[in-house]
C-alpha cells in the first residue's frame, strides 16, 4: 500500500514539474521574441495570428496557474496530513511515557531537568512544577551527586549508555529510596552532546526484600552451623566429662583415704582443681548444644552478679568494679553454674579490652518488653530482668560486632584464646528463652546487655555442703556401659558403704531389677544406654516398680529427654565429672525422699 502511494505521489509531481516545465519555457520564448523582434519576426505570433495567439496564450497561462496552484495545494494537504500523523505519534508515545511504571527523564549537559513523565514525579515526590529545572543537587547527597557527576561524564565521553543498579535519592519528604536507571547520550543536528535521557525504576521495596532474604538466609545458615557445633561439642563434653569422671572419681577416693597432713594431698587436690577446669570447659561446650538445659532453680541474679564479680575482683585488682543494682529485682530461672561461667566469660571479655586497668559497671532492672520492643530484640513479649555490662575498654567496630557472638572467632593472638567464651555465653542465655546483645564503639568501650525471662517463683536458697560426707548401707543398681565410669562408681559407693549391683545395658538392668526388686533400693543410670534410649529404659523401670527411686547421671547437660524424665518422676540428676562429697548428698537426697 506504500509503494501504490509512493508511486501515484511521484506521478502527480512529475505531471506538475512537467507542466510548469512547459509553461515556463513558452514564456521564456515569447519572452524573448516580444523584446528583441519585431511582431513580423515572431513565428508563432505570424503562424497563428493575433487572435489565436492571444488565446493561447491565455489557455497556458490559466493551465500553469491551474497545475502550479493544484500542486500547491496538494502539497499543502500533504503536509498537513504529516503534521497531524507526527502529533497523533508524539500524542501516543506521550501517552505510553505517561503511563510506565519506568520513570522517564531528559535532562541538559548541567544535569537539569528538560522532560519527564508522571513516574520520575512519583519516585522523587515533586509536583510537575517543582521538578522542571531542577538540578541533580536538590534531590541527591554530595557523595552520590559525585557520582551521578562521573556516571554522566563517562556517558558524555564514550557515548555510550551506561547502566546503575543501586543508586540512592532523597525524596521531597526525606526519604531515601533506591533506584536503578539507564542513562543515554542526547545530540543534536551537529552531532554534538546536547543533554542525557534516562530510564529509572524504583527498586527499594525490592532491595528491602533481598537483605531481609539475606539477612534469614544468614541467620538459618548460623542456625545450622551452630546446630552442627552443638551436636559435635555435646558429644565430646559427654566423652570428656566420663574422662573427667574417672579422674575426679579415683582422685576422690584418695582424699577419702588421708588427711590433708598427707604428703600428696596438695597434689591430689590440684588433680581436682586441673579436672574443674577442664569440666568448665566442657560446660562451655555444652552451652552450644541447642537442645541441652541444665537443672535451673528460681534466683535472685543480684546476689549471683555480686558473687561473681566479687571473685573477679579479688583476682583482677587493676579492675574497678561499680554496681548499681535495682533493689526489688525480679526472680530468674537459671542454672546457677551455667549463669556465673556467662558474667565470667564477660568479665574476662571486659579485662582483654581494658588491659590497661579501667572501670566495670554491673546494672541490673526490671524491664517489660512490649510488642514494638519485642520484634526489635527478636524476644517474646513479657516481663524481664535486664542486666548491663559497661566497660571502658577499646571498644568494637561494627564487623568485630556481627562476629564476636560466632563459634571460635577471637581477636586475640594466637593461642591466647579459643573463641568459646561469649559464643557460648551467648548460646546459655538462648537456652535459657533471653538474648544477649552488644553496642559498642572504636574507642569507646562496650555494652552487654542480658535479658532474662522473670519469673514468678520463689528464690530456691541453696543449702551449702558441708565437708560431712554422708554413707549409707542400701543396695544401689549401677547402670553404665562405660568400663572406666562401672569401676571408679563401684569403688566410690562401697567407700560410701553402699552395696552395689552392675548393669551394662538396659535389656540387663531391667532384668536385674525384676529379679533382685526387694535387694535394690535405688538406681544410678546413665543417659545413654546400650539396647535402648534412656526415656525408654526409665518408662520400663516404672512399668516394673512405679515407687522406684532413680538418680539420673550423665556427662551431657539435662537435654531435652533427660527433662523428661526427670518430669515423668526421676528423682534427681548429677552432672559427670562430680565429687565423691556430691555424690554422698545426692545419694542420700534420693533414698530418704517420701
Amino acid at each position: 500500500m506504500k509503494d501504490k502511494t509512493k508511486i501515484h505521489t511521484g506521478f502527480l509531481d512529475s505531471i506538475a514539474i512537467t507542466g510548469i516545465g512547459i509553461a515556463a519555457i513558452y514564456w521564456i520564448l515569447e519572452s524573448f521574441m516580444f523584446f528583441f523582434l519585431s511582431p513580423d519576426a515572431n513565428i508563432v505570433h505570424h503562424l497563428l495570428g493575433e487572435d489565436m495567439f492571444e488565446t493561447l496564450t491565455r489557455v497556458l497561462v490559466l493551465c500553469m496557474f491551474l497545475i502550479f496552484g493544484s500542486h500547491i495545494q496538494y502539497n499543502i494537504n500533504r503536509r498537513r496530513e504529516a503534521d497531524s500523523a507526527m502529533r497523533q505519534q508524539d500524542e501516543k508515545y506521550r501517552t505510553i511515557i505517561e503511563n510506565i511504571e519506568e520513570g522517564f527523564l531528559e535532562t541538559d549537559l548541567a544535569g537539569n531537568f528538560t522532560f519527564f513523565n508522571n513516574s520520575i514525579c512519583k519516585i522523587l515526590g515533586y509536583s510537575n512544577e517543582e521538578l522542571i529545572g531542577m538540578n541533580n543537587l536538590e534531590y541527591t547527597n554530595s557523595e552520590n551527586n559525585k557520582r551521578l557527576n562521573g556516571i554522566m561524564n563517562e556517558v558524555r565521553r564514550t557515548g555510550e549508555p551506561v547502566q546503575v543498579k543501586d543508586f540512592e535519592v532523597i525524596r521531597k519528604d526525606g526519604a531515601i529510596r533506591a533506584i536503578e536507571f539507564s542513562l543515554y547520550l542526547i545530540k543534536n543536528s551537529k552531532n554534538k552532546p546536547a543533554g542525557f535521557r534516562g530510564v529509572a525504576r524504583d527498586v527499594t521495596e525490592f532491595f528491602k526484600a533481598e537483605r531481609e532474604r539475606k539477612k534469614l538466609e544468614k541467620q538459618l545458615q548460623h542456625s545450622q552451623k551452630m546446630e552442627a557445633i552443638g551436636s559435635l561439642a555435646g558429644g565430646i563434653a559427654h566423652d570428656f566429662n566420663n574422662v573427667l569422671m574417672g579422674m575426679q572419681g579415683n582422685a576422690s577416693l584418695m582424699l577419702f583415704d588421708i588427711d590433708e597432713n598427707h604428703p600428696h594431698y596438695k597434689k591430689i587436690k590440684s588433680i581436682e582443681r586441673y579436672v574443674e577446669n577442664g569440666s568448665s570447659l566442657t560446660r562451655q561446650l555444652l552451652g552450644f548444644a541447642r537442645s541441652g538445659g541444665y537443672e535451673i532453680r528460681a534466683t535472685d541474679l543480684n546476689k549471683l552478679i555480686k558473687r561473681t564479680s566479687s571473685m573477679f575482683g579479688r583476682a583482677k585488682k587493676e579492675i574497678m568494679i561499680y554496681t548499681n543494682f535495682l533493689k526489688n529485682i525480679w526472680t530468674v530461672e537459671i542454672n546457677q553454674g551455667q549463669m556465673e561461667m556467662v558474667f565470667l566469660n564477660l568479665y574476662i571479655n571486659a579485662l582483654h579490652a581494658m588491659p590497661e586497668g579501667g572501670d566495670l559497671h554491673l546494672l541490673s532492672e526490671n524491664v517489660v518488653i512490649d510488642e514494638s520492643l519485642a520484634g526489635n530484640l527478636k524476644l517474646k513479649q513479657g516481663e524481664y530482668v535486664k542486666v548491663s555490662v559497661v566497660d571502658t575498654g577499646a571498644g568494637m567496630d561494627k564487623e568485630i560486632q556481627e562476629k564476636i557472638f560466632d563459634p571460635f572467632f577471637t581477636t586475640k593472638e594466637k593461642g591466647r584464646g579459643t573463641g568459646l567464651g561469649l559464643a557460648s555465653a551467648s548460646e546459655v542465655i538462648k537456652n535459657h528463652g533471653g538474648l544477649i546483645d552488644v553496642y559498642s564503639k572504636k574507642g569507646e568501650g562496650a555494652t552487654f546487655n542480658i535479658y532474662l525471662p522473670a519469673s514468678d517463683k520463689k528464690v530456691i536458697q541453696e543449702n551449702k555442703l558441708t565437708r560431712t560426707i554422708l554413707k549409707g548401707k542400701e543396695t544401689i543398681l549401677l547402670v553404665d556401659d562405660e568400663e572406666m565410669i562401672i569401676e571408679v562408681n563401684q569403688e566410690i559407693l562401697k567407700a560410701l558403704g553402699y552395696k552395689t549391683m552392675i548393669a551394662r545395658s538396659g535389656k540387663g538392668a531391667i532384668e536385674i531389677y525384676k529379679n533382685s526388686r526387694e535387694k535394690i533400693n535405688m538406681v544410678i543410670m546413665d543417659m545413654i544406654i546400650p539396647g535402648m534410649s534412656g526415656k525408654e529404659f526409665y518408662n520400663n523401670l516404672k512399668k516394673v516398680d512405679p515407687e522406684i527411686k532413680v538418680l539420673l547421671s550423665s556427662g551431657y547437660s539435662i537435654s531435652g529427654q533427660a527433662t523428661e524424665i526427670l518430669e515423668r518422676g526421676c528423682n534427681g540428676f548429677i552432672q559427670k565429672p562430680f565429687k565423691l562429697r556430691e555424690l554422698s548428698f545426692k545419694i542420700r537426697e534420693v533414698l530418704d525422699s517420701k
